[in-house]
């Protein structure tokens, strides 16, 4: 039995949006350890599919046996892929699931100590350390201030390099919370001074708010008319990506550079916004800053 189990956030929720064609074709973009899917399963008819996909390669370990599914070890970027108009729906739960952030070895985590990774893939793509060990302090800012929000960002920048300098880059994640500490002059009570930090470098090396963006306009490609767009985000550079999505293709948004123009045909419309309720957040604190937006592929303009 896995040490590292994962409680589904705003499970029945978001498959209560979602499914409303029990024999259609819906997607997962974020398998995770397949609590969302598992319920699709249960809401689908034989005719039904799923199709699921997960840069985790640990991923696949947590795949009910069900013909009706198909799991692919990919970014949801891969919705591209599939053909037009062909899903009834698409559900994105964002985020790092419990086990990858509890399993010291994945590197998510300032709460023990392992290797500096974070990668989603670790068969892909530079880890953090890696990244670390060779990137300039202005970089290293730039991440911290744009994916962390982090105010200290080029004070904790600036440690990194000379901690590089003096005594070799930051290997594990011990390393790193202990120099943030050192650099951070005040915070939040009840925060840990890495945890924007942490948040920062997470997002950044797997590119997570670029493909969000990617994946949000495959949907409009890949779901039919009348098909649920269902996206969970767990902080605000998310969940504002999602909401200025909808949002601009709901045919509610201003175009800048053209305010007086025609506005463009709604391709969307908003369905639902739903935060956890109170017993959900004490059962489980990961999901209180939890957010899901739903809306529906309308008609193709003509």
């Amino acid at each position: 039995m896995n040490a590292w189990q994962h409680t589904t956030v705003l499970l029945s929720e978001a498959v209560d949006q979602l499914v409303i064609a029990p024999e259609g074709v819906y997607v997962d973009g974020t398998f995770g350890r397949g609590g969302h899917a598992r319920a699709i399963l249960q809401r689908l008819s034989a005719r039904g599919r799923l199709i699921a996909f997960d840069k985790d390669p640990d991923a696949r370990a947590a795949a009910p046996a069900d013909a009706r599914l198909t799991l692919r070890h990919a970014s949801f970027t891969a919705l591209a892929d599939l053909p037009p108009a062909s899903v009834a729906g698409v559900l994105l739960d964002l985020g790092v699931s419990s086990p990858q952030i509890d399993n010291p070895a994945r590197g998510f985590s300032f709460r023990a100590d392992g290797p500096l990774d974070m990668r989603m893939d670790p068969t892909r793509g530079p880890s953090v350390a890696q990244w670390l060990a060779r990137a300039g302090e202005s970089e290293i800012a730039e991440v911290i201030r744009e994916f962390g929000e982090e105010r200290f960002a080029r004070a904790i920048a600036k440690a990194i390099v000379a901690r590089r300098a003096q005594r070799g880059p930051l290997a594990t994640t011990l390393e790193l919370a202990e120099l943030v500490a050192g650099a951070v002059k005040t915070r939040e009570p009840g925060q840990n001074p890495a945890t924007r930090t942490f948040q920062a470098f997470r997002i950044f090396i797997n590119a997570e708010l670029a493909e969000l963006g990617q994946a949000l306009e495959a949907s409009l490609s890949v779901l039919q008319p009348g098909g649920r767009l269902a996206v969970i985000s767990f902080h605000s550079l998310e969940d504002r990506i999602v909401k200025q999505f909808i949002a601009r293709h709901a045919g509610s948004a201003v175009d800048r550079r053209a305010p007086f123009a025609p506005p463009a045909p709604a391709l969307l419309r908003r369905i639902a916004r739903i935060k956890p309720g109170a017993p959900e957040v004490a059962a489980n604190p990961r999901a209180r800053s939890a957010i899901l937006r739903v809306a529906e592929r309308t008609e193709a303009p003509v």
